[in-house]
């Protein structure tokens, strides 16, 4: 099967054919970044990391840009309440998304283009729309001319008829027309303000991800990503501009899920943030990404803690597989550190992230393997376990949930805690279990029991194997 993805455009699952042929490029709508992210924000991180790691894993070169709009009403709204910059809030907030992308493991962008810095390019695709007759100055304002484009509402399934106005300035007195959107805003006191030839101002949020794609992507590019929230009115006003002046802009439209809490969408006005710096301190940072990931990327997660425990429990049995196999498979075949030389990758895996990325069945299949490995292990085969452990670490490699990878051993990952503090804890975890293996060698069984529950009060779970006794953090 090749690899097929659910077109927001056609409303249909299209073969993915690339422009290119062994390359593939992608464009995704990141942050806005008025506050630190929730869950909400960064499920669309890790279900876009998925695709960027099936594409790499199939073969393409993948070109993959994450833009940040740093520039916005929000943000300067909430500059204004703190009494502060507004480029301290857009930084401080970045910072913050920055972190949560790395924490759930989420390789990073090729390129991660900020609003602020490509002015220039949105004003070249101002002037294009101005001598296009798609667009006009009017009041220190530049305009979109919805009727001047055809198939506005075609990506979204809306008729312009039905269409509220666009509420993206402060009165439409200016507008031709009340659905036109906002390339540009006119300059405002204490807002940041660039020159233009109709004047200064900023620029409108739907204008700057048209400028960033093509800049680094090309005038035609594969993918365009994103939440569902934003199909309308950003993704609608982003393909209309670019198809207006005759760019060809995304080939496929992708968008991920809502989260929502009590069936409420996930938003700071509704007060059900869930931040992912406050998450990450309850739960490890790679059973959050399993949480997050878990779920078909089109679907709908009404997040509730029992169904974060259940992923939680999930993503430990996995682990505690790799663990004790990795443990028994020393002097056997070894299993390819980044699952991408030694295993093939199961034909159910495979066949299931080729169709849309169905990234449930794919678990399935991960799950299945653990089970033969358990079996394995239960029955003494440190060669079946080897095997099964190949395939298992192959397939996790592409869902980022490699418990052996670096950046989960070693960066802090799995258990969260720094790699220095890690370091540390398995130091002197190490003394510990000397001392209990030696109580133990001298039949002193009570002192035996009384390192390991100490080593329990302080969050250190002793396990004894074939192998010798291992630690792991108990939560």
């Amino acid at each position: 099967m090749t690899l097929r993805l659910h077109d927001t455009a056609t409303r249909s699952v299209r073969e993915f054919s690339p422009l290119t042929p062994g390359k593939a490029s992608l464009y995704l709508c990141g942050a806005t970044v008025q506050a630190p992210p929730h869950i909400g924000h960064i499920r669309s991180g890790v279900n876009f990391d998925i695709l960027v790691r099936w594409l790499a894993a199939t073969g393409l070169q993948v070109t993959f840009c994450r833009n940040v709009t740093d520039v916005d009403d929000k943000i300067l709204r909430v500059a204004g309440d703190e009494g502060t910059a507004w480029w301290a809030v857009a930084e401080r907030n970045q910072r913050a998304f920055t972190r949560a992308y790395t924490a759930l493991g989420c390789l990073p962008p090729d390129v991660e283009p900020r609003a602020t810095g490509h002015v220039p390019e949105m004003i070249v695709l101002m002037r294009r729309l101005i001598e296009s007759g798609h667009a006009y100055a009017a009041g220190g304002d530049v305009y979109f001319d919805v009727s001047s484009y055809g198939r506005y509402g075609a990506l979204s399934g809306q008729r312009p008829e039905h269409m509220r106005p666009a509420a993206d300035t402060d009165g439409s007195d200016a507008k031709r027309d009340p659905r036109d959107f906002a390339l540009w805003k006119g300059a405002k006191p204490a807002e940041p303000q660039w020159e233009t030839p109709w004047g200064p101002g900023r620029p409108g949020w739907h204008l700057e991800c048209s400028a960033m794609a093509t800049k680094y992507l090309g005038e035609t590019f594969d993918i365009h990503g994103g939440g569902l929230d934003l199909v309308f009115p950003h993704h609608e006003n982003e393909l209309a501009q670019s198809h207006a002046v005759g760019d060809g802009f995304a080939r496929y439209w992708m968008h991920n899920g809502l989260v929502r809490v009590g069936g409420d969408k996930m938003s700071k006005s509704l007060g059900n943030s869930l931040l992912v710096d406050v998450m990450v301190k309850n739960v490890r940072p790679a059973e959050l990404r399993y949480y997050l990931g878990q779920a078909h990327y089109r679907s709908e997660i009404d997040y509730s803690p029992e169904a974060l425990a259940e992923a939680v429990a999930a993503y430990r049995r996995i682990e505690g597989f790799v663990t004790r196999a990795a443990e028994s498979a020393a002097g056997h075949e070894p299993a390819s550190a980044d699952g991408s030389a030694a295993t093939a990758l199961p034909a159910a895996f495979t066949g299931a992230l080729d169709d849309d990325l169905g990234v449930p069945l794919a678990l399935a299949a991960v799950h299945e393997a653990v089970g033969d490995g358990n079996s394995a292990l239960a029955a003494g085969d440190a060669a079946g376990a080897a095997k099964s452990l190949g395939k298992v670490r192959a397939m996790l490699s592409v869902l980022g949930l490699d418990p052996l990878a670096e950046h989960w051993s070693c960066a802090g990952g799995a258990g969260g805690e720094p790699g220095g503090l890690r370091a540390v804890v398995d130091a002197l975890a190490g003394v510990a279990l000397q001392q209990r293996q030696a109580a133990r060698a001298r039949k002193d069984y009570a002192t035996a029991d009384a390192i390991s529950n100490q080593l329990l009060a302080a969050g250190v779970l002793v396990e004894d194997t074939p192998n010798g006794p291992r630690w792991e953090l108990s939560r």
